[in-house]
């Protein structure tokens, strides 16, 4: 069976995604600190008849995600996937966000994806083989104004991706990204937390194509960077934002 490992992998698009991944037939390993989320979702997967694990932490601790990988590699034999979902965003005034919020949301975003990316391309260098797939933003490409680290942490992301695409190849493994753009999570939270989302007629004409996207969205476009569909590509950054950036 082939395997994929999400970070923050409990709610929102990471949610969607490794349920999305799990139906497919993936095994399935997140890591996330909501601790109710997670295993509210592993319970599920595993309803469904899908195979999964689910380890409490933080990307930006280098012990959680050291032990995550410990634990995965011996319940996995291989790594086929590996998806760099977790982020955060702690936006305020560019005149007045401590130095400490911009410096924790480089540790999660940025960082975070850096150290689980070397983590997981050692074990794919391995079997010479592996695909390697980063969540973005449409901020790395437009701008809102106070969220400069959250956009830097993002740009960011967008520069690994292109760096370790050409450092990677030689050991087969792809490395892409996804900025998604306006995504609505609200109803895939922990059970307790999510609620329907309500959208107006001017959030939905936002978009060309007439509505707000949704984690599925996000969910299917790793698969197909983690499918052997899009093996001619790597270094890429795939916009799906309904077209708003347009």
């Amino acid at each position: 069976m082939k395997t994929v490992m999400i970070t923050g992998g409990a709610e929102g698009i990471g949610r969607a995604t490794a349920l999305h991944f799990a139906n497919k037939g993936y095994v399935v390993s997140i890591l996330d600190p909501n601790r109710e989320a997670g295993i509210e979702l592993i319970r599920w997967i595993r309803r469904e008849g899908g195979k999964a694990q689910f380890i409490p932490g933080d990307v930006a601790n280098d012990e959680d995600v050291k032990r995550w990988f410990r634990i995965a590699r011996e319940e996995m034999e291989q790594l086929d996937v590996f998806i760099n979902n977790a982020g955060i965003s702690m936006n305020g005034s560019m005149l007045d966000l401590p130095l400490s919020s911009f410096d924790r949301v480089m540790q999660v975003n940025l960082r975070g994806t850096f150290h689980c990316s070397q983590l997981a391309a050692k074990w794919m260098e391995l079997y010479q083989k592996g695909s390697i797939i980063h969540l973005a933003s449409t901020r790395a490409l437009m701008s809102e104004a106070d969220t400069e680290a959250y956009s830097a942490s993002k740009g960011g992301i967008l520069a690994l991706t292109h760096a370790m695409a050409i450092s990677l190849g030689r050991y087969g493994i792809r490395v892409n990204a996804i900025s998604p753009g306006w995504i609505e999570t609200a109803d895939w939270k922990a059970a307790a937390q999510a609620t329907v989302p309500e959208h107006s007629r001017a959030d939905r004409e936002q978009h060309p194509v007439g509505r707000v996207g949704k984690p599925q969205d996000i969910a299917e476009a790793c698969l197909f960077l983690a499918e052997d569909t899009s093996s001619f590509m790597t270094g890429q950054n795939l916009v799906i934002d309904g077209g708003m950036t347009r």
